[in-house]
């Protein structure tokens, strides 16, 4: 069962937050929002969330953000495990999922971080440990940045601080381009993402169902949820810049996350975590750039004990 929570982002885009577990049943656990909620199975019900603040937690909740072109269901595993002890919320974000996408919105690096802080507020999470993945991961500590007192820890999986180019730019365009859509069938999304991609080096299973993820069924076909074009735009706002002055303002406990084969080199990550005021460090085998995906029960290993030592 998943629960919809719709969110006002900036701008008025309307953004869909989401629960897959139920919170903690005690008094730890932050507080029920005021806004009525519905459960669904599919993630067509919908609820309006007016915010509700935490209660004496010791266990801070959770904000989940995925990466580009990802959903926030990529994050039900761990959304599911976490609300053992935490409230843990998973944001599709703008032009991403179920959450709106505007051919005039705003995509810039502010848009997607005043969503954050629109989403913690309305949720009623603050202050908060916040999980991204890639540029869910950017996200989240250009807030934890400029936001301090919002944010209790953050987990950065697989995200390079340094710059990207053009030439990456460019890259990316070619590749959306060699895509061929419409899919038939979800089997042949698995299989082109998982096997037939020019850009897998080796047969990957999990990166075929991750992009099945983000398909929806039309007329002609399977075609992905969001517009090739608005994520290329989301895209262009952060590779030309690196990102390390941003990372040395965080001053909360951060974990540094990289998969062994994934697009986080080690000695860049070791270097994010020496800019980091209290930056830790943890590497996971046998996986890739979808950490999460590739090796659940290892990035579990290595998330939740960073997450213990938050409590109170």
């Amino acid at each position: 069962m998943a629960r919809r929570i719709d969110v006002t982002g900036a701008g008025g885009v309307r953004l869909a937050a989401w629960e897959f577990g139920d919170p903690p049943k005690t008094d730890q656990a932050a507080g029920p929002t005021t806004a009525s909620t519905t459960a669904s199975t599919a993630g067509e019900a919908t609820g309006q969330a007016t915010g509700g603040a935490a209660g004496g937690a010791t266990a801070p909740g959770v904000l989940l953000l995925h990466g580009l072109m990802g959903r926030a269901s990529h994050w039900a595993a761990t959304a599911r495990w976490l609300s053992g002890r935490h409230r843990a919320v998973a944001l599709d974000q703008r032009g991403h999922g179920r959450s709106e996408k505007p051919p005039r919105a705003s995509f810039t690096r502010e848009a997607y971080v005043e969503d954050v802080g629109a989403a913690l507020d309305q949720l009623g999470l603050a202050p908060a440990v916040l999980i991204g993945h890639a540029m869910g991961a950017l996200t989240a500590w250009q807030f934890a940045a400029r936001h301090p007192d919002l944010v209790r820890g953050l987990v950065i999986c697989d995200m390079r601080a340094s710059a990207l180019g053009a030439a990456s730019q460019q890259e990316w365009t070619q590749w959306f381009r060699s895509w061929p859509v419409p899919f038939a069938t979800l089997a042949d999304v698995r299989k082109w993402f998982g096997e037939d991609d020019p850009w897998t080096d080796r047969p990957n299973p999990a990166r075929g169902a991750f992009y099945a993820e983000v398909m929806a069924e039309s007329a002609d076909g399977w075609r992905p949820v969001f517009e090739p074009e608005q994520m290329l735009s989301s895209r262009e706002t952060w590779i030309h810049d690196a990102h390390w002055d941003e990372l040395a303002q965080v001053g909360c406990p951060t974990l540094v996350v990289r998969g062994l084969d994934g697009e986080l080199g080690r000695a860049e990550a070791q270097e994010m975590v020496r800019v980091l005021p209290q930056g830790r460090y943890a590497e996971v085998a046998d996986a890739g750039h979808l950490v999460h995906y590739d090796q659940p029960e290892a990035w579990r290993a290595v998330v939740e004990p960073f997450l213990d030592s938050l409590r109170d």
